[in-house]
């Protein structure tokens, strides 16, 4: 099993969306993929970064989605922010629209998750 890393915090800060762990580690030493996964279980984006030592996923919680979606609305850069740096999340932006608008009234997902991803990145009424 890959090891994970929670997000404890996301925030916007000088242009930038930040989505910050308690991780401790060089952030240096990690890649972004740009690739993107689902946890309906937990309500969970999960965002892939790659090491020497092999994958680690990091686990975005419905509890940071609202500044998600501020941040995908302004077009900000994404990056995994700790005390040992950040890293740049490469496609960020393209993986959530993608799976949004695939979760979006996709029973496959289960109900909850549908709700949630539906209440928090519904496209405002025109």
């Amino acid at each position: 099993m890959s090891p994970k890393i929670l997000i404890t915090n996301a925030k916007i800060e000088n242009s930038e969306l930040l989505l910050t762990t308690d991780f401790e580690t060089d952030l240096g030493d990690f890649a972004a993929t740009g690739q993107m996964l689902v946890d309906s279980d937990q309500l969970s984006f999960i965002y892939i970064i790659d090491k020497e030592d092999g994958y680690h996923y990091i686990t975005i919680p419905a509890g940071t989605w609202s500044v998600i979606q501020e941040g995908l609305q302004a077009g900000l850069e994404t990056f995994l922010a700790n005390d040992g740096g950040k890293l740049k999340l490469d496609g960020f932006h393209s993986e959530m629209e993608y799976l949004i608008a695939n979760i979006t009234g996709n029973s496959n997902y289960g109900e909850e998750m549908v709700a949630k991803v539906e209440q928090v990145f519904a496209a405002p009424s025109a």
